[in-house]
């Protein structure tokens, strides 16, 4: 399935590397000089320095599966990190992997098929799925120093894309998306600055992104339930780092089927 014919995401390949780049930078700059065992409330038990050795190290494994263009899911994640003996080091490391992120990136043909666990089993994948892992943590990384995080809003509606497309296949790492069904509810997420509206419909066998409406057309089907807000702040609700009952989300329909939905995609 081409995941362009949603939503007109992905974005231009360029797009991801130079923002990968930019988020790993300002990932760096929040932790630098942070405490490194101060605690991130966003990913429970970690510390500063965990989640700096985790950035950092899955940079470098997605490098390596790209430098491999792998073709069957890895056995392994061990790779050769050069990671620094004092915790107090890592951003400098992180910050260090950045030109040779750059040059995998750059050198790496993004139709160039290969094995992915989302859709698309294309080398764009890599590139698309390390950009958003990058800007969430540097999201969490900022809060847990203490700053007040910013995301472009058009990156953020493509991060929704990218989650909603690829969460039908995460029960490889999220055993409970493998559990979330339903009688053929409805439920629409949607960016109130860019306008850009997406449908996941929970079947009995599981649930699926439904296919945009055309252009100036109207859904037949009804909503159990909705969600809007900007698209930061929906990106940052999907990804479990808000919740739809704070301040700032529209929040319609069913309680109980969005309740469902966020009980099965926390991860």
């Amino acid at each position: 399935m081409d995941t362009t014919s949603r939503t007109g995401h992905p974005l231009p390949y360029d797009t991801y590397r130079e923002a990968i780049a930019r988020e790993t930078l300002r990932f760096t700059e929040a932790v630098d000089g942070a405490d490194p065992t101060s605690a991130v409330p966003s990913c429970p038990d970690w510390t500063l320095a965990d989640l700096t050795r985790h950035v950092g190290a899955l940079q470098r494994w997605f490098c390596t599966l790209l430098t491999r263009l792998v073709q069957e899911p890895p056995r392994s994640r061990d790779v050769e990190l050069g990671l620094p003996d004092s915790a107090a080091a890592y951003p400098g490391w992180v910050a260090a992997g950045v030109p040779a992120v750059a040059a995998v990136l750059r050198d790496t043909d993004p139709e160039a098929p290969m094995w992915a666990w989302g859709e698309d089993q294309h080398a764009r994948f890599w590139a698309r799925r390390m950009l958003f892992e990058t800007l969430v943590h540097r999201v969490d990384a900022e809060r847990a120093a203490g700053l007040d995080p910013d995301i472009d809003s058009a990156l953020a509606a493509d991060g929704v894309d990218e989650f909603l497309v690829n969460l039908p296949y995460a029960g490889l790492f999220a055993p409970a998306v493998r559990k979330l069904r339903g009688d053929g509810e409805t439920i629409a997420f949607r960016c109130a600055d860019t306008g850009e509206e997406w449908r996941v419909r929970l079947d009995p066998d599981g649930f699926r992104p439904l296919p945009p409406a055309a252009d100036g057309a109207d859904r037949p089907e009804p909503c159990a339930a909705a969600v809007s807000a900007p698209a930061a702040d929906l990106l940052l609700l999907l990804y479990g780092r808000r919740s739809h009952e704070e301040p700032g989300f529209d929040v319609s329909g069913d309680a109980e089927a969005l309740g469902h939905w966020f009980a099965h995609t926390a991860f």
